[in-house]
C-alpha cells in the first residue's frame, strides 16, 4: 500500500516541476532566469550589499572600518541613546538594490520574497536565533493589515521559524494605534510617533514573560519602531529582546 505522505510529497514535487516548466523562476530583482524561485542571478547577487562585520554590536549598523566602533564597538547613536533591545542584526544594506527586493515585497504582493530573504537573515542573525525562545514580528495596525492583506514582518517570522526550528508567536504584539508614515521624519520625530504604540497581547503575556524574544521586521531605519516594541516586550516581563531585520539603513557618516 502506498504511503499517503509519500504521495503528497510526490504530488507537490510534480506540481512544482510543472509550474517551473510553465513559469521558469526569475531573479528576485530582474528578469534573468535562475535555478529556483527566490534566488538572485549572479549579476544581482554581486550588486547586493550584505551586512557583515564591522558593524555596531548593538544596532547592527555597518561601519566603514572597525575603528569607528572604538573600544565599545558601539555607534554614536547607541552610545548616546541606548535602545531597549540588546543586539540587532540585518541581512542587507538598505540601498537601491535592497529596495528592488523589499518594496515589491512590502507593497506589491510578492510574498514569496519572505522565503528568499529568510536564509540571508538566518546567516546574519545566527547567534540571535540560537539564543531566542520566540520569534515575534512587528505588527501592523488592523486598518493597514486589512488594506495590505498581509504583514510582511509576520511572513519573515514564519519563514525564519521554518528554517531555524525556533517557534514564532505571530500575534505576540499588538499595535494600539495607527501611526503615520515615518519615511521623512527625524529620529526624534519617529520615536515620538511610535512611543506607546505597541503592547503585548494579554493572551500571549504568559509566553513572553521570562523569555528571550527575537523581534522580526523588514527594515530598520532609526530603530524607533523596534525600540518601542522592545519596551512593550520588556514591560511584559521578557528577559531579553534582540532584533533581526531583512535590511538596515546605513549612516552616511559611518561609510
Amino acid at each position: 500500500m502506498l504511503d499517503p505522505a509519500w504521495l503528497l510529497r510526490s504530488g507537490r514535487r510534480g506540481a512544482g516541476l510543472l509550474l517551473d516548466a510553465l513559469l521558469p523562476p526569475q531573479c528576485l530583482t530582474c528578469d534573468a532566469l535562475v535555478g529556483a524561485p527566490g534566488q538572485f542571478c549572479a549579476a544581482c547577487f554581486q550588486r547586493t550589499g550584505f551586512v557583515t562585520d564591522p558593524c555596531c554590536v548593538c544596532c547592527g549598523r555597518p561601519f566603514g572600518s572597525a575603528m569607528q566602533g572604538g573600544a565599545s564597538g558601539l555607534c554614536t547613536d547607541c552610545r548616546e541613546h541606548p535602545p531597549a533591545w540588546t543586539a540587532a542584526r540585518a541581512a542587507l544594506r538598505y540601498d537601491d538594490q535592497a529596495r528592488r527586493v523589499l518594496l515589491p515585497f512590502k507593497h506589491g504582493d510578492r510574498i514569496e520574497t519572505a522565503r528568499a530573504l529568510a536564509p540571508h537573515m538566518a546567516r546574519a542573525g545566527a547567534a540571535l536565533l540560537r539564543a531566542t525562545d520566540w520569534l515575534v514580528p512587528v505588527p501592523l495596525h488592523r486598518r493597514r493589515l486589512l488594506s495590505r492583506r498581509y504583514n510582511q514582518s509576520a511572513l519573515l517570522a514564519q519563514a525564519l521559524a521554518r528554517l531555524s526550528g525556533r517557534p514564532a508567536v505571530l500575534d505576540g504584539l499588538r499595535r494600539t494605534r495607527a501611526t503615520p508614515s515615518l519615511g521623512h521624519k527625524t529620529g526624534t520625530e519617529r520615536r515620538a510617533e511610535v512611543s506607546g504604540a505597541f503592547v503585548v497581547r494579554p493572551s500571549r503575556a504568559g509566553q513572553i514573560a521570562d523569555s528571550r524574544v527575537l523581534l522580526i521586521d523588514d527594515v530598520m531605519t532609526s530603530g524607533a519602531t523596534a525600540d518601542a516594541c522592545a519596551h512593550a516586550l520588556l514591560a511584559a516581563g521578557a528577559a531579553r529582546v534582540d532584533v533581526l531585520v531583512a535590511a538596515r539603513v546605513a549612516d552616511a557618516r559611518l561609510e
